[in-house]
């Protein structure tokens, strides 16, 4: 992986130099992490005119699912009391003959830039952007493996809670559940909050579980991800539990299943963000739910598990192969409860078979 780690350097050296800075500091820890192998807690990468440095408070830890440094590049360990390493990074720049400095400047607290121009008065900062970002957008196979890996984490976990007795628990005690399966199949840890909402709740974005018990009849919507080695995934499915589901059930969640083979559909090399947004909420329009939608059909992940691109109304820009995102629409009535359904694919050209399905788990809508 060393040679990946610095081809990464490389292009993001390549970018700075285009825009006059002769050094970049990289402070945001899934960028971090990107370009060095791990992100210790506080830790900078400084892209030198003559040597990359990972500066850290304290000696990266050696686990697998921190990540390891690449072993091309040289850590630097403040000594104890240890500084800030943004701070001692700048320095060591401006040691190296730097005269201008790339700073990531949405992740630089208001004091930061004071105390960069303290150590180096003379070292002229500019904005780096997103530079890093728009580099992480396209994964190569080894990330994508990661993440295929966490997706199959994903699956086993809410698999397995599919085949256990639901009636009678919380939603806070089935959240739990999922979390404790996703790290005892091998995960990090969970991508996110595991989101669990039982009848009234169902089928909202984002929900906290709370203390309310699964009922006959309910729809239970579920929201979980695995993070493995970093790389993030997500995946959501809608149930009904105890019975045969309503008559309105049914319509429900054959209209937002359509709606999310519409946007799974509309993922190719090329299509606009927006096309692949519009392409599953008119479904939805069209059904008369246009009121109360949530802002976008999916966005972006990876090292972090909501990034670019985002699938929006609005949203500028179009796919390239090998971008992972989610198609995640959902409709909630308040007070009755909705259905989210939700996956994580990898943008394939159709000579490869079409957007690749990452999340397994049934779709059918099982009465459990």
């Amino acid at each position: 992986m060393s040679e990946v780690y610095a081809a990464r350097r490389t292009r993001l050296r390549e970018r700075c130099n285009a825009g006059g800075s002769a050094a970049a500091l990289v402070t945001r820890p899934a960028n971090v992490r990107y370009l060095a192998g791990a992100a210790p807690r506080g830790a900078v990468l400084l892209l030198g005119k003559r040597e990359d440095l990972l500066v850290c408070q304290s000696p990266p830890d050696d686990r697998p699912h921190e990540g390891r440094p690449d072993e091309a590049l040289r850590v630097r360990v403040l000594p104890q009391p240890a500084g800030d390493p943004a701070v001692a990074a700048a320095g060591l720049a401006h040691a190296q003959g730097a005269d201008s400095l790339a700073v990531e400047e949405p992740h630089l607290t208001v004091a930061r830039p004071r105390a960069l121009a303290s150590v180096a008065p003379r070292l002229r900062l500019a904005d780096l952007g997103t530079a890093v970002e728009q580099l992480r957008l396209v994964k190569d196979e080894e990330e994508i493996s990661c993440l295929r890996i966490g997706a199959e984490i994903a699956d086993q976990a809410l698999g397995e809670l599919l085949e256990s007795i639901l009636v009678g628990r919380t939603e806070r005690h089935l959240a739990l559940e999922l979390e404790r399966r996703l790290v005892d199949h091998g995960a990090d840890g969970p991508a996110f909050p595991t989101s669990v909402a039982t009848g009234p709740n169902s089928g909202r974005r984002g929900h906290r579980p709370t203390d309310r018990r699964v009922e006959e009849g309910d729809f239970l919507s579920v929201c979980l991800g695995a993070a493995y080695r970093g790389y993030r995934c997500e995946i959501g499915r809608t149930f009904v539990i105890g019975t045969s589901p309503a008559d309105w059930e049914i319509q429900l969640y054959d209209l937002v299943f359509a709606a999310q083979r519409a946007g799974r559909e509309a993922l190719m090399p090329g299509a606009a963000y927006r096309d692949v947004d519009r392409a599953a909420r008119q479904v939805l329009d069209s059904a008369g739910f246009s009121e109360g939608l949530q802002p976008l059909t999916g966005h972006g992940v990876g090292l972090e598990i909501d990034e670019d691109p985002q699938l929006a109304p609005a949203a500028m820009g179009k796919l390239d192969a090998c971008v992972p995102v989610t198609v995640e629409p959902g409709v909630h009535l308040p007070g009755r409860g909705g259905v989210r359904i939700d996956d994580t694919l990898v943008v394939r050209p159709e000579a490869d078979g079409g957007p690749e399905l990452l999340t397994i788990t049934t779709k059918e809508l099982l009465a459990l």
